[in-house]
């Protein structure tokens, strides 16, 4: 079995962004009450329990089922065409599909299918792996060091430049970087072609390059990597649409609400939420109360969500609300 060379980054998807972004804000918060003398907790603290809706147009089926016969993905393609011929498709460090997590459907001639992966072996290689270490911004250093910008770079090392510069840039700091693109705390060159491009992995590499005026120290090793190689699964769940939703709704949708089931209160709130996002502090209103058991998250309702250990997780969540699709996200702020 030969392990497909593919070594994609995988690409951050909107929910993926705004999940990191919903974590930062809640761990932001929880230093701001530890300084406040609070145990992120009861009344008083400050804080308010915000409720934001996203309205999602047409199915569930718009958003989650792509077409494999026009994917513009090669990988994709032989991937799904492999495994349903039972010949078996692999990658290694990425899985097949590139799923990032969300439930994963293909249509082909009809019928539908669920994309997944299994481990089948280890890969072992050696890879260049830049780090940075921040220097100075441009403007505040006494004597600049010599240095190359980033945008004078091939294509190749001005990438792994901007994915580099996320954890140098986060140390300190509370703002943190993005685990998806981010490995070892740096860059990691795994396509060989990307090796034979680049002008920071040949024989004598710039020591310094600058990007958004700000001076970086480079540093570059070559470590060993152990890594499992997937092998793409491919599973027929439907063969009809309408099958293929009640799957995804299944799957997907959290809570089921009917505008009539709810009072004027709540419905106002819902309203509110799907417009600009709704917040309350503890002790919570009738109405308020009222939307968080209908959206079967009554660990809130206390208003002190670290005692409850499980249910302060910021991710979005379906729900399905007078007959249409929200991604729906509660978070504490400030």
């Amino acid at each position: 079995m030969q392990p497909s060379t593919q070594s994609r980054q995988p690409a951050q998807s909107r929910r993926t962004v705004l999940a990191l972004a919903g974590t930062a804000a809640v761990g932001s918060l929880a230093g701001c009450l530890d300084a406040l003398g609070g145990d992120g907790g009861g009344d008083g603290d400050g804080r308010a329990l915000k409720l934001s809706m996203e309205h999602e147009e047409g199915s569930l089926r718009d958003r989650f089922v792509r077409s494999l016969d026009d994917t513009g993905s090669s990988g994709d393609e032989a991937a799904f065409a492999a495994a349903r011929n039972g010949t078996a498709y692999t990658t290694t460090y990425h899985t097949p599909f590139l799923t990032h997590g969300d439930p994963a459907y293909a249509e082909h001639d009809g019928n539908y299918y669920e994309l997944g992966s299994v481990v089948v072996d280890e890969s072992t290689a050696t890879h260049p792996v830049l780090r940075l270490k921040t220097v100075g911004r441009t403007d505040q250093l006494d004597s600049v060091p010599d240095h190359v910008d980033a945008s004078s770079l091939p294509a190749v090392d001005e990438r792994a430049v901007h994915v580099a510069h996320m954890p140098a840039r986060a140390r300190g700091n509370a703002g943190g970087y993005p685990r998806e693109l981010v490995d070892r705390g740096g860059y990691v060159y795994r396509d060989e072609d990307a090796v034979t491009d680049s002008s920071l992995l040949d024989g004598s590499p710039p020591s310094h390059v600058a990007f958004r005026d700000t001076i970086y120290a480079v540093d570059v090793a070559r470590e060993r990597f152990h890594e499992p190689v997937y092998r793409a699964v491919v599973e027929p769940v439907a063969d009809d649409p309408a099958q293929m939703e009640e799957i995804l709704r299944a799957r997907l949708v959290t809570a089921s609400v009917e505008r009539e089931q709810l009072s004027e209160a709540a419905r106002s709130i819902m309203r509110e939420a799907a417009a600009e996002g709704y917040a309350e502090s503890h002790p919570y209103s009738d109405g308020y109360r009222e939307v968080l058991k209908a959206l079967h998250r009554r660990a809130y309702l206390d208003g002190n969500i670290e005692k409850d250990a499980g249910d302060d997780d910021p991710s979005f969540r379906y729900i399905e609300y007078g007959g249409e699709y929200y991604e729906y996200l509660l978070r504490f702020t400030t």
